[in-house]
């Protein structure tokens, strides 16, 4: 039985089939709404309506598109702790982490909104008499945008702020086990004075249908996606029939480098931090890997184990909460299946290592913060990508080791090391192979400054002055005078 948000219905595109599909709250079981189920010619048609709505948008004054986007920032602000209460429900992270991504993600709309009076152009001067040469930048077209659970706010806005602001079209397309955020924040769009058709969102069950028609229909000009590796290259394959832009934020494998002269407690509280206090470690940019030089392992193992015991395992709305569960079973299932084979391999548990099935938390998708120690290399745990409060901590002798071992990784999306030696951050820094690198901060990034990985972590940027750049064209117009 649906017990909630139903009002959201009309603020995704609906189905000619009458196909539904259920939204529900990942603690608890219930379901939140029941939303149109898209195919493939619904998504077709919302591309048109976008493609229709282009042309004007894209002429809109970067005045006016920046006055709507700060309205935009102005209501999700106001409106702070209702889409927080959203995120929550759907996709269970707790409510004072939910404030958080609320407050980061409406950012992106102050940030771009800003940006938008800034796409500068350029004169050239002409090599021979008689000439003039102007350089431009235009928005790209319909941009077709596919976003994760994870983050339902941010992953929305970091991807549909600067396309709106470049002068863009967006469908966009949320997880289907968070929609409800993305369809608050179309409702506020609509509010601020987004024409119709400019930015549309598509709520399917159905993500290979949604993501065939953004690279068969020909007004999809950019593809903006985050999630997996292995559908990001599927899309690319795709996406050459057409030759569309793309941009891709995928998969992590983020080593936590822990120095001999570190701040052992600073260290602490950030591996705990990036690891287990952003939506319970599913994340890209999450600690995936703990490396601690051997000098200081028999100080900075106890300290990291004490503090992720201490955390707090709660539904999200719970007082105190931090750690709230994982989104489905599937996810559940692969987090506890790597925790058993590294145990069969020889990794030792030094902290939780069990989903939680007694008490009121039963009924839901909770697993107790994981530290294992005593890791390989090759155990699967240390290669893939965990997305679930688990962390392996392995054991290095130098700085040139570490760094070595860090970039053995098809992925370069995020890393994190500390220390007090300047010379040695810069070193390490610089050598890592990594699209960011945190030293001796562990709060992930902002929104002045680009955000993306190296090597099969994605391309393209999100975030700073790049990132309306990814939704441009650049135009070259040369004048016979």
């Amino acid at each position: 039985m649906v017990t909630s948000h139903q009002e959201f219905v009309k603020h995704a595109v609906a189905t000619s089939s009458g196909r539904t599909m259920l939204v529900t709250n990942p603690a608890t079981g219930e379901a939140l709404a029941e939303l149109p189920d898209a195919g493939r010619e619904d998504v077709w048609r919302a591309v048109d309506g976008a493609a229709e709505a282009f042309p004007g948008w894209a002429a809109t004054p970067a005045l006016e598109r920046a006055r709507i986007l700060r309205r935009i920032y102005e209501r999700m602000t106001e409106q702070r702790d209702e889409l927080a209460r959203i995120i929550t429900e759907e996709n269970g992270k707790p409510f004072e982490e939910a404030r958080r991504e609320v407050a980061f993600a409406t950012g992106y709309f102050s940030w771009f909104g800003e940006e938008a009076r800034r796409v500068y152009g350029e004169i050239v001067p002409p090599p021979v008499p008689g000439k003039r040469l102007w350089v431009i930048r235009q928005p790209v077209g319909v941009v077709g945008a596919i976003t994760p659970w994870n983050f339902p706010a941010t992953m929305v806005t970091r991807k549909i702020a600067p396309a709106l602001a470049a002068g863009c079209t967006v469908v966009l397309k949320p997880a289907s086990a968070t929609p409800l955020t993305a369809l608050a924040i179309a409702r506020i769009g609509e509010e601020a004075g987004l024409p119709a058709g400019v930015f549309t969102v598509v709520t399917s069950t159905n993500s290979g249908a949604v993501g065939q028609v953004f690279l068969d229909h020909p007004a999809v000009r950019k593809i903006a996606f985050t999630g997996s590796t292995e559908v990001g290259k599927r899309l690319m394959a795709g996406a050459s029939q057409q030759l569309k832009r793309l941009s891709f934020e995928l998969g992590g494998n983020a080593p936590f480098i822990v120095f001999e002269d570190a701040d052992l407690a600073q260290a602490a509280d950030g591996a705990v931090a990036i690891k287990f206090l952003r939506v319970a470690g599913q994340s890209c940019i999450c600690a995936n890997r703990v490396y601690v030089q051997e000098s200081v392992a028999e100080r900075f193992i106890p300290m990291f184990v004490e503090r992720t015991r201490a955390l707090k395992v709660a539904p999200g709305f719970e007082a105190g909460a931090q750690i709230g569960p994982l989104i489905n079973g599937e996810i559940l299932e692969k987090v506890d299946g790597l925790v058993k084979d590294a145990l069969q391999d020889g990794a030792v548990l030094a902290a939780g290592g069990r989903r939680i099935t007694d008490g009121a938390l039963g009924a839901g998708l909770f697993y107790e913060p994981t530290v294992l120690t005593d890791v390989r290399e090759e155990m699967a745990v240390a290669k893939e990508e965990i997305f679930g409060p688990v962390a392996p901590v392995m054991t290095f002798r130098d700085e040139g080791e570490v760094i070595e071992r860090s970039n053995a990784t098809r992925f370069g999306l995020a890393a994190y090391l500390y220390t007090r030696d300047l010379r040695r951050a810069i070193r390490t820094a610089e050598g890592l192979e990594y699209g960011m690198v945190g030293v001796n901060d562990a709060s992930g990034y902002t929104h002045e400054i680009p955000f993306g990985g190296f090597k099969e972590s994605g391309m393209g940027r999100e975030g700073g002055r790049q990132g309306i750049e990814e939704y441009m064209e650049v135009k070259s117009i040369s004048i016979g005078m």
